[in-house]
């Protein structure tokens, strides 16, 4: 860890170490990820002068038993049962941090206890404050036990007064902070109000000084527990909630095992990620519980240019067994994933009232290649979005269809194929449920750079919408099931290249079975499916050529 020295942050580029084997038809590697091993030499933190004390700042007892643990070779460090309130603390080789049951790690209120660092934010180098748990380059480092960590969050981030109740927002704002000026958004200082005029205020630039940062510090919220350029991670059991902004996130580490946690932020914090894993190799994530309040589990690698430059992917990753409530999006890639991602492997989730279910997330200017995805066993309910997203158009400007009843194509601009357009490619996906969502499925590409082999099979869905492609090409949905409530269209084909459907089943009937649009759309084809309980089989206008359609009734 270096405190700020106002100079810019080099990229350290780390060898992408050992791919994971292919895999044939349903067959999966297994991942084979070294856990780190701890000498059983404990430090109580109480030996080191820690007390429960009310008003009593552990900072120094905790940081000196982590200090002691470490330079006589490893072991633990011992959080015992109680409340233990400490800063920023620094975890370093070859300590495992261990909390008992009932043992409450939280972190001070005090913003001058987090001095400024330099480090990462959202896929770029950033000044920010001092996490509350960070290591950097560490070796064989471990968070245990089934304690509680809490970032205290509430003193640090920014509210939007939508996403609170009156009552909640009226003792809010009684508690102090400061207004924006159309009164819709709270926040905690003057000095963190400040930060919200400048965008990407905290992002190192030749013209920002010292002086800059200091001025805007408190707007540069910590996440709780930030892993950067580690090896052999182990977090398990543990609680982890109320980060000022993202929860949990490993960065540009390798080997990272995460078992048996819970993560919980409120739903109206603002950029409270669960788990950001960000430019990582070899990872597992498995039999945990998010419900935080926004995306949960999602993959990044950082963010335009710059994550180009640096060129590390997210590779190697496993994701399984675990349970999503309230978030933004259960699994999540994006948008922040300049530096590409592959062989990702995601099995037996549940998303219970995820605003979006599974969601691939980009837009221009990123480019980097998210490939080789394989997805199976997720079971959704109440997903008030898509159960399914793949957009290219994330915080850009949408390509708005005209209003009225009659829908029509939006209006596009085609632009050249650059390092700046990205990719998402080779995605195997079967075996979902969902009980309640607005769409089934929505794929929106770019007219330069379609949407490209996504291969969708068994998907049993119960939804308001059905199936929405646009500007995707060598797209296969196989044997599923979609009961949408709102079928005309259930099918709407945009654009949209060797779309295959077979074996379609959709309830009673259809309005419309399929609508193609766009002059570019051609071998769409619809076979082994019941057309003839569709009111109109296919619709197709501005631009689609209905021979280019085929419908093959069983």
């Amino acid at each position: 860890m270096r405190r700020i020295g106002w100079v810019a942050v080099a990229a350290v580029c780390w060898a992408s170490g050992a791919v994971a084997a292919g895999h044939t038809g349903d067959t999966w590697p297994e991942p084979d990820i070294p856990v780190p091993v701890f000498k059983t030499d404990t430090f109580d933190i109480r030996d080191f002068g820690a007390s429960t004390a009310a008003d009593f700042l552990n900072t120094g007892a905790i940081q000196s038993a982590i200090d002691a643990c470490h330079k006589q070779g490893g072991g633990v460090v011992l959080i015992p049962r109680g409340v233990w309130t400490s800063g920023p603390l620094s975890l370093k080789s070859k300590v495992n941090l261990h909390l008992m049951r009932n043992a409450l790690l939280q972190f001070s209120r005090d913003f001058e206890d987090y001095p400024l660092i330099e480090t990462w934010w959202e896929g770029l180098p950033q000044v920010r404050r001092h996490s509350p748990i960070r290591a950097e380059g560490q070796r064989d480092i471990a968070i245990t036990g089934e304690g509680i960590i809490d970032g205290n969050g509430d003193a640090w981030r920014y509210v939007k007064k939508g996403k609170m109740t009156e009552s909640q927002w009226k003792n809010l704002v009684a508690s102090g902070g400061v207004l924006t000026p159309d009164g819709k958004e709270w926040y905690p200082t003057a000095s963190a109000l400040k930060g919200r005029q400048y965008r990407d205020a905290g992002l190192i630039t030749p013209d920002k000084t010292a002086a800059f940062f200091e001025e805007i510090a408190d707007f540069l919220r910590p996440n709780l527990v930030v892993l950067e350029r580690c090896e052999r991670v182990l977090l398990e059991g543990v609680t982890f909630q109320n980060s000022g902004a993202w929860n949990i996130h490993p960065l540009m580490s390798r080997d990272v095992t995460i078992r048996n946690i819970t993560v919980r932020n409120p739903w109206y914090s603002q950029n409270g990620d669960g788990l950001d894993i960000e430019s990582c190799t070899n990872v597992l994530v498995e039999g945990s519980s998010f419900d935080v309040g926004d995306d949960a589990i999602c993959v990044k690698s950082g963010k335009n240019a710059h994550g180009r430059k640096l060129g590390m992917p997210t590779e190697n990753l496993w994701v399984r067994n675990c349970t999503v409530f309230h978030a933004h999006g259960g699994f999540v890639v994006g948008s922040e994933m300049s530096g590409g991602a592959r062989n990702l492997y995601v099995s037996d989730l549940t998303f219970i009232g995820t605003d979006i279910g599974l969601r691939f997330k980009t837009t221009r200017g990123r480019g980097g290649i998210v490939e080789d995805v394989h997805i199976r066993n997720i079971y959704m309910k109440d997903i008030p979005g898509e159960a399914i997203l793949f957009d290219m158009y994330y915080e850009a400007k949408d390509p708005v269809p005209a209003a009225g009843e009659v829908r029509q194509p939006p209006k596009v601009e085609t632009l050249p194929v650059s390092e700046e357009t990205p990719q998402f490619r080779n995605f195997h996906i079967s075996n979902i449920h969902c009980d309640g969502a607005k769409k089934a499925v929505f794929i929106r590409g770019l007219p330069e750079m379609p949407i490209r082999g996504i291969h969708f099979s068994e998907l049993r869905m119960k939804t308001t919408g059905g199936i929405d492609i646009q500007e995707g090409a060598d797209i296969t949905i196989k044997q599923s099931v979609i009961d949408a409530t709102e079928t005309d269209p259930l099918l709407y084909v945009l654009n949209g290249r060797n779309v295959l459907v077979d074996g379609l089943s959709y309830g009673t009937h259809a309005a419309t079975l399929l609508h193609a649009q766009g002059e570019r759309t051609n071998g769409v084809v619809i076979r082994n499916t019941d057309t003839g309980r569709a009111e109109k089989q296919l619709k197709a206008d501005y631009g689609a050529n209905e021979n280019n359609v085929k419908l093959i009734n069983p």
